[in-house]
């Protein structure tokens, strides 16, 4: 989750997981931030398990792997349960309400 709280490490994320591979030339100029900002984001994008790279000549192709955010949604997994029932009593607050 810590890799994903800052906004542009977020919006970096989700141009990987929308386009495919990206080299950080391309991430750079969609951002509006450095090349060196976006190195160090796709570093901890990386060693959180979110990116992965390819290199190709002097080109690195990054791309999500959505399989990192599993952690995150086995925690909010535990939550489910807790929401579901919440919405349930709502609704019948509701209905209650109207009637």
């Amino acid at each position: 989750m810590r890799a994903l709280a800052d906004p542009t490490r977020r919006a970096v994320f989700e141009q990987l997981a929308r386009g495919g591979e990206v080299n950080v030339a391309e991430l750079t100029r969609a951002s509006g931030v450095t090349q060196g900002a976006i190195s160090q984001h796709l570093k901890s994008l990386k060693l959180a398990g979110l990116v992965a790279e390819r290199p190709q000549g002097r080109n690195v192709f990054y791309r999500a792997t959505p399989d990192g955010l599993a952690p995150l949604l086995d925690w909010l997994s535990h939550y489910d349960a807790f929401w579901r029932d919440r919405f349930a009593n709502l609704r019948d607050l509701l209905k209650e309400i109207d009637s």
